[in-house]
């Protein structure tokens, strides 16, 4: 069956490694994969379970979102099992027209990470973005979670979601990373997806089952965040947990075609 990786962050060649590194140091973690290239990533993917992944990167500055979406438009127009959602950022002058542009270059959906663009998940903003989003049908990945922050805590996501309740969102990182009861907290019944990139090592075996269960099989999405991750080991540690055969297909392959909204593998 395909196996989608639904958070996987890439760079061009010549900044990979620099750009790796900067995640890393945002967060106090020693990259697993240094260079967060997509050569590297097809590499792992060729090698391991793992057949189609969704990628996208992050504009901190307002001045490079219309370069990184070309770039992933570039990146998944020439390897056909990779899909491409576009970044924006708070400031960009006007995300109507880079979201017309970044859909017909076929990116498939919205990335914004509120900690590192420093903006409040429910800033006004962002509300622009997300209205855009619903009225178009256009899904949307956001970063969920930070002790360190409270621009992206997930009470604000609860608000997002009950303005937009059609607005179809993946919270990454089970909803709230390092602060995953809050995330149970305030989205246990909300309707939004759950990933769980970036979590599997910190929760252990148990306690990741135990918020797939309670989020419910029907919303958790795998996802490895690359390159702070290895795709493939995360793949090992999460088919590891003892899902049920129904169960983990839905995690790993048809909720994220209902989340990205298209056949992925078919």
């Amino acid at each position: 069956m395909p196996i989608v990786d639904i958070h996987v962050h890439v760079y061009p060649d010549k900044i990979a490694a620099k750009a790796s590194a900067s995640v890393g140091e945002f967060y106090h973690v020693t990259m697993e994969e240094p260079v967060g290239s997509v050569g590297r990533l097809r590499e792992i993917m060729d090698d391991s379970p793992i057949t189609h992944a969704l990628v996208h990167s992050v504009a901190v500055r307002p001045q490079t979102v219309t370069s990184i979406n070309t770039f992933i438009a570039e990146t998944i127009a020439a390897n056909d099992q990779l899909i491409g959602f576009m970044t924006l950022h708070q400031d960009f002058e006007d995300p109507a027209s880079e979201i017309e542009r970044a859909t017909s270059l076929g990116l498939r959906g919205v990335k914004l990470h509120p900690d590192t663009q420093e903006v409040n998940l429910d800033d006004e903003r962002l509300m622009r973005i997300y209205e855009i989003c619903e009225r178009q049908g256009l899904p949307v990945m956001l970063h969920c979670g930070d002790y360190r922050y409270d621009y992206s805590h997930p009470r604000r996501l609860k608000n997002v979601l009950h303005t937009f309740p059609n607005l179809v969102v993946d919270a990454a990182h089970f909803g709230g990373w390092s602060v995953y009861g809050l995330a149970l907290e305030y989205l246990e019944d909300e309707s939004c997806f759950l990933d769980v990139s970036s979590s599997m090592r910190y929760l252990g075996s148990r306690r990741t089952y135990e918020l797939c269960e309670r989020h419910g099989f029907d919303r958790i999405l795998f996802g490895s965040d690359y390159p702070m991750w290895n795709p493939a080991r995360e793949h090992a540690i999460f088919s590891a947990l003892g899902f049920t055969e129904r169960d983990f297909e839905a995690m790993c392959w048809h909720n994220a075609e209902r989340f990205v909204g298209t056949d992925i593998g078919r």
